[in-house]
């Protein structure tokens, strides 16, 4: 695997995404609604699959909801987030990620 860079900032994780088809989703984790929200990125074909059945499901139920940038980065920023990816190579578009925590 290439090496890794980590991102932090909002323009460059927006474009790295843009990038892969990528979309922020929020999943809802926790046993009431609402209360536990794990940030994620979907990409491709994925991210239109899983809303067709999102109606259909209990917030929380363990699927993703697409969700603006600005919801998406207000979670990523409050819980001192960064995005962890494979450092783009000529002719390869990665979509390997990782979020973590941000080294104090």
């Amino acid at each position: 695997m290439a090496e890794t860079i980590t991102l932090t900032d909002h323009d460059a994780i927006r474009s790295w995404a843009a990038a892969r088809a990528g979309f922020p989703a929020i999943v809802d984790v926790s046993p009431e609604s609402g209360t536990q929200a794990m940030l994620r990125l979907v990409f491709d074909q994925q991210a239109y699959q899983d809303q067709d059945q999102a109606a259909d499901r209990p917030p929380n139920a363990g699927g993703y909801e697409l969700v603006e940038w600005d919801e998406w980065f207000k979670l990523f920023d409050e819980r001192q987030m960064a995005l962890v990816v494979a450092e783009d190579q000529p002719g390869l578009r990665e979509n390997f990620h990782e979020l973590i925590r941000r080294a104090d």
